[in-house]
Parts: C-alpha cells; sequence; structure tokens
C-alpha cells in the first residue's frame, strides 16, 4: 500500500501548477511548457477544443431554434447574464448561468463568466492596447492606492513578446500615451470614421481618433500559422468560437500550443478549494482540487502555482487557503487580500447622424469595432475635478432598410427592395475606477456551492469620482460630435451594474511594500514567493485600456522569473 501510494502522489506531482486556462493561464501554461517544465493547468469547467467544440460557428441564422434570440424563459431565468452584451442563442453555452454558480451581492454585480477551457478568451471583445507610464505612474501622482511597483520598461519587451504570438492588428500612431506595439496590418476606418479622425486632429490637440488595436490576424505571419490558425475573415461572429483561429484565444493558440509540447497535461471538471501551505518548508506545495462530477477532493503537488482563475475567483480561492500560518488566506500578511477591488465604468453613451458619404456602400462593419479615442484627460496635468481619464470607442455604420408601406404586390415589392440607412456615430466611455477598500470581496460566512466552498461575496459600486467622469465624457463628445457636424446628437446614461464592463480587477494588488499590498514586482506573493498571480487580481489601478493584454504580458514575464528561481534552487 505504502509503495501504492508513492506512486500516486507521483502520477500527481508536477514542477508548475497553472489554476485557470483562460486569457492569462493559457499564457502561463505556454510560457511553462516552452520551457521545458511539466505543467498541470486545472480548468474548473468543461473542456472546449478548437473547432471540435464551436456547435454555432456555421449556422446560418435561419438554422437557430430561436432565429438568434435567447427564448424568453431563459432570459428571465438569468437576469444577470441576459445584460450582457455577448449573451446569444449563438454563444450561451459558453457562458455560466445565473443558478448554477451562486454568489452574494452585498452591493449590486453583475459578475459575467464563462467556466470552460479557455474561459471567457471565447467571448471578449479582442480589444488590445499597452499601458504607458502615464497609466503606471498614476497611483503615485495622485496618491489614490499605491505605486505600481514596475514601470513601462519592465514590461515593454513582454509586451512585444505576446504581441508577437497572438497577433495584433494596429497602426503605429506614435502617441506617447498609447505605446505602439508589434502590429499586423490594422482594419482601416471607414468613411465617416476616417472623416472623424482628420476633424479630431485638426481641431485639437493631443486627442487622436485611431484604428483599434485588436487581436485578429489580419494578416497571419509564420507563428501563427505554426499555431494552426488563419486570416480573420471578418465575419463578426466571433462569440461563437472562430473556426479559422483569426482572433486570439486561449483555445485556437496558446493551450493547443503547450499541450502539443508534452509537457503539459490539462484537467477539466477540477474546482480548486484551496492551494495547500506547508508551515515546515514555509511556502505553498500544491492545490485541493473537488471533481466537479464526483464531488472528490484531490490533491495534487508542484514546486511553484500560478493562481490565474479570473479576478473575483482568484480572491476567493487565496482567501480560502488558510492555515495556522495564515488565518485570513494565503499571503494575507497586509490584511488587503480581497478589498481594493476596482473595474471599467462603461455608464456613458453618445450617438448621433452624420449626413453625406452616401457614395460609399460598405454598412462600415469591422472586427475591429471601428475607432478608438485614447485617453486625453488628465494625461499631462490634472485638469479636471475628476482623477484619472476615460478612453472611448467611436464607430460609424449603416444597417439595411425597407418599407412595410403598402399592400398586395406594392407590399411584397417594398419588402424585397432593400436600401442602406444614413450613416450613424455612436461611443461608448471606458472610465478609469479608483480602487477603494469599500470595494471589496470576502467569503460568506454561512453560503457554499454545491462543492462545499464558500460562496463569494461581493461588494462594489460606482463613485462620485465615475459621476464625474460621466459629465466629462458627455461634455466633451458632444463638443467633438457638434464641431464635427454630426446632427442628432443624444446622449445616454447606461444604468448597468458594476461586472457588466467584465474587466473586474485588483483584490491582490502588487506593490512594493508587503504592508500594503498582497504581489511583489514579480507578481509574486511577498509572504509566499512560489505562488504568483498574473490575471486581473493582481492589478493596483485599472487605467482606461482593455486590460487583457496586459495580463499577457505580466504572465509570461512572472514565468520566465519563476523559472529562473527555479533554476537557482529559490523555490
Amino acid at each position: 500500500m505504502a509503495y501504492l501510494n508513492i506512486d500516486s502522489i507521483k502520477e500527481r506531482t508536477f514542477d508548475a501548477i497553472v489554476i485557470g486556462s483562460g486569457m492569462s493561464g493559457g499564457w502561463a501554461a505556454k510560457e511553462f511548457s516552452d520551457k521545458g517544465l511539466k505543467t498541470l493547468v486545472l480548468e474548473r469547467g468543461r473542456d472546449v477544443k478548437h473547432l471540435k467544440d464551436y456547435p454555432t460557428t456555421n449556422l446560418y441564422p435561419w438554422e437557430f431554434p430561436h432565429h438568434g434570440v435567447v427564448p424568453a424563459a431563459v432570459q428571465e431565468a438569468n437576469p444577470i447574464l441576459n445584460r450582457c452584451y455577448a449573451f446569444g442563442e449563438d454563444s450561451a453555452h459558453f457562458f455560466v448561468k445565473d443558478k448554477e454558480h451562486p454568489y452574494v451581492q452585498e452591493k449590486p454585480f453583475d459578475w459575467i463568466r464563462g467556466y470552460q477551457t479557455g474561459g471567457k478568451s471565447l467571448l471578449w471583445a479582442r480589444q488590445t492596447q499597452r499601458w504607458s507610464d502615464f497609466d503606471y505612474e498614476g497611483p503615485a501622482r495622485d496618491g489614490f492606492a499605491v505605486d505600481w511597483p514596475i514601470r513601462y520598461k519592465d514590461i515593454a519587451p513582454w509586451y512585444s513578446h505576446v504581441e508577437k504570438f497572438a497577433g495584433i492588428s494596429g497602426n503605429r500612431d506614435g502617441i506617447p500615451e498609447l505605446p505602439d506595439g508589434e502590429f499586423l496590418p490594422a482594419f482601416p476606418l471607414n468613411a465617416v470614421e476616417s472623416y472623424f479622425s482628420k476633424h479630431v486632429k485638426g481641431k485639437y490637440k493631443n486627442r487622436h481618433v485611431i484604428s483599434a488595436r485588436c487581436a485578429h490576424l489580419s494578416k497571419p505571419n509564420q507563428i501563427h500559422l505554426d499555431q494552426g490558425r488563419g486570416q480573420c475573415q471578418e465575419r463578426t461572429l466571433c462569440q461563437r468560437g472562430c473556426p479559422f483561429g483569426g482572433y486570439f484565444s486561449a483555445n485556437s493558440s496558446t493551450i493547443p500550443w503547450a499541450l502539443k509540447s508534452g509537457h503539459c497535461t490539462l484537467r477539466p471538471f477540477s474546482v480548486v478549494e484551496s492551494i495547500i501551505y506547508d508551515e515546515k518548508l514555509g511556502k505553498a506545495t500544491g492545490v485541493r482540487v473537488i471533481d466537479s462530477n464526483t464531488k472528490e477532493a484531490i490533491d495534487y503537488f508542484a514546486d511553484v502555482i500560478f493562481v490565474n482563475a479570473s479576478a473575483l475567483n482568484t480572491n476567493l480561492v487565496l482567501l480560502n487557503s488558510t492555515s495556522n500560518r495564515f488565518p485570513n488566506g494565503l499571503g494575507n500578511d497586509s490584511g488587503v487580500l480581497g478589498k481594493y477591488v476596482a473595474f471599467h465604468n462603461y455608464s456613458a453613451r453618445i450617438s448621433a447622424e452624420c449626413d453625406g458619404f452616401t457614395e460609399w456602400k460598405t454598412d462600415g462593419r469591422n472586427p475591429a469595432g471601428g475607432g478608438y479615442i485614447p485617453r486625453f484627460r488628465n494625461v499631462y496635468k490634472q485638469e479636471t475635478d475628476f482623477l484619472r481619464g476615460y478612453a472611448a470607442g467611436f464607430s460609424a455604420y449603416r444597417w439595411e432598410q425597407n418599407s412595410s408601406d403598402g399592400i398586395g404586390q406594392d407590399l411584397k415589392d417594398n419588402l424585397v427592395k432593400r436600401e442602406l440607412s444614413g450613416w450613424h456615430v455612436g461611443s461608448h466611455m471606458m472610465g478609469e475606477t479608483i480602487p477603494k477598500e469599500s470595494n471589496y470581496v470576502a467569503l460568506d460566512k454561512t453560503l457554499k456551492d454545491q462543492w462545499g466552498i464558500p460562496q463569494l461575496k461581493i461588494s462594489v459600486a460606482y463613485d462620485n469620482n465615475d459621476e464625474k467622469m460621466r459629465k466629462d465624457y458627455f461634455e466633451q463628445m458632444t463638443e467633438m460630435f457638434t464641431t464635427a457636424g454630426f446632427k442628432n446628437i443624444k446622449t445616454q446614461e447606461d444604468p448597468r451594474n458594476p461586472g457588466l464592463d467584465i474587466h473586474e480587477m485588483g483584490g491582490a494588488r502588487m506593490g512594493n511594500d508587503p504592508k500594503t499590498s498582497v504581489l511583489d514586482k514579480w507578481n509574486r506573493l511577498h509572504a509566499c514567493k512560489n505562488v504568483y498571480v498574473t490575471d486581473g487580481a493582481c492589478m493596483t489601478s485599472t487605467s482606461c485600456q482593455n486590460p487583457s493584454l496586459t495580463y499577457m504580458a505580466l504572465t509570461a514575464r512572472a514565468v520566465d522569473h519563476a523559472v529562473g528561481e527555479m533554476k537557482k534552487g529559490n523555490v
């Protein structure tokens, strides 16, 4: 029996364990596997394989039972999920349903999750922007949150590393607050977007409307073909899973790459209960999982552990990993674990109409989503009554329309006669929110999920800074639209709850001081040197760029550091 036990432990022992297989977890798996380490990836949901498990990817509209609309009964049963823009009949199978994985809302929060191999990398908006030192130095300038322990020069080579492999389209725009990257050709702006870009450039200093930078293969390089991926076909059906691998996802890229190496094992249906801490050794030795099908508890062991369970679930895992040494959660000597959670403020939209340009017959469809307006407020100096700033999307579009006038043959003729509408323009705000101690997550003391793990209690809300930012966005964009000659300008407050931005961040923030942060400059727990966190939980502040590219770069950098420490015998 002793020999059998030894063999069993040996089979469950790896060089590295990665918790989560999504955006950042996939990168950890790839990087460890590339370096020859025996790696275990734990995924709490089912396995979704590229191509094989995209059941709706090639369906025509009439092949959907409800023509793409989620049935009313499903909408009513999932009020949180139903508010998500990407939730439809063609993508519903990639989302966690409301009742399947409950959580406690101390304040309204729409927690959107995707529990499967690849996580939400199948569903993301694919927008990718680098941060600059205007972002990394933000907390130090205004004194809110703590100082980032890294600067742009520390992460720049790792942005390049992940951009080359993932495939990012964009232009080299030469904007200091939005550094250029390793780009494939950009998806061009359409006629109206180009007009607005030229207008803004000529009218305003330090304001720009650029082609959105996105993780689509506009022109694949050899490294992308080696992954088995092909050129983006501009279908804009990305939420179904792309059969061409035209956009970056863990499913089409990092996970199969890691598995192909022979060094990586993927274990789905593995709900992580906690990280195992050995008080004699003074380090983590493994991970305890609950098999989601059998409810069996199984321990896996490794020299280094990466926690990439997605921001809030990563907080849950760390908070639930208690011991005599860490009674309040693994690495939580500072007491800030679970606190200073932040998100992106998408609570404002503006729309208008644009005359002319009718000689252009395109409807304006673009897999990159059109244009992007980098942050222009409080960049070089504090100029408003709110802190930090906002970026914005911008797009121009037309749609097909017909008339239902007439009767008989006239009605038939009108219905089949389809014409393009005039041009419409729209923009949405993506504002930085300020991490606050009052925005936190914690373990509920009584409620547990079906695997006996405490449910997560979420207490996150907007504040006065967010309201001031929204007001400024309306004022600035209205002026820009007016001077561009757009008509019928309408502003709209979006009443969405925090969380629906799907950019929740923080709770295990990086910092220089172990007394005020959880992670060091290498994304490593200050108090447990062989555990790393590189998903959204690690973020000290949110800036206003889409965060996924930064998660990827931080992950690759942290793996490089962890392997170096392993070679030195430090873990």
